[in-house]
């Protein structure tokens, strides 16, 4: 190890403190930051990568630090790698879609690395990406579609009341006399089948 001191002259005296009896340089490590942080984004999850010095590579760990990009740092999201790899993946599902995003990421000595030690770098330079947004429907489909929702139910209710009617008026087909004029109940099977053919035609327009 080596020993550290502060020399300084007072009042005309020069004086010497020990500030470390035993200072071991490995132990006292700050890196620099990653650097040439990249991202690429697909439908269901967002990669991330960065550069470090290939003879670092395999003793560092790193924290990955996100957040909406109008929002603060002090509510960003970290996360940190499951290896040693200078990369790390955020599933689509933790990002808002048509939102951007900034990540940045920082590193140190690993916890298991016996031989040095040290601090957390700075933060590197940041990275912008977002998630595609979802295409919206025109308001022109929703229209048909909502079209479609109502009048399918109500199609069927009226159909289900004429077939109602038309057997109640069946009843009393066998009670009319020779010359007397039918009832305007006994139209209703003409009337059922102009509605049907309607009902058809419509949800042609509709499609």
């Amino acid at each position: 190890g080596y020993r550290v001191s502060l020399q300084g002259n007072f009042f005309g005296r020069n004086h010497t403190y020990i500030t470390f009896p035993e200072y071991n340089p490995r132990k006292h490590i700050k890196l620099d930051p990653p650097l040439n942080i990249q991202s690429n984004i697909t439908a269901s999850r967002c990669w991330i990568w960065w550069s470090v010095p290939w003879y670092l590579a395999e003793i560092l760990q790193y924290e990955l630090q996100y957040k909406e990009y109008s929002t603060s740092w002090e509510i960003a999201l970290n996360k940190t790698p499951p290896s040693s790899l200078p990369q790390i993946e955020i599933e689509a599902t933790e990002l808002r879609s048509g939102i951007a995003y900034i990540a940045r990421v920082r590193c140190k000595v690993s916890e298991i690395e016996d031989s040095y030690h040290s601090q957390w770098s700075e933060w590197s330079q940041t990275i912008q990406f977002q998630r595609a947004g979802v295409p919206k429907l025109s308001e022109k489909i929703l229209n048909i579609r909502l079209m479609q929702f109502l009048f399918v139910p109500l199609s069927f209710g009226t159909l289900l009341y004429l077939f109602r009617n038309c057997k109640l008026s069946s009843r009393y087909c066998c009670f009319l006399i020779p010359g007397q004029k039918a009832s305007p109940a006994l139209t209703f099977p003409h009337q059922l089948l102009s509605f049907s053919h309607s009902i058809i035609c419509t949800m042609g327009i509709l499609r």
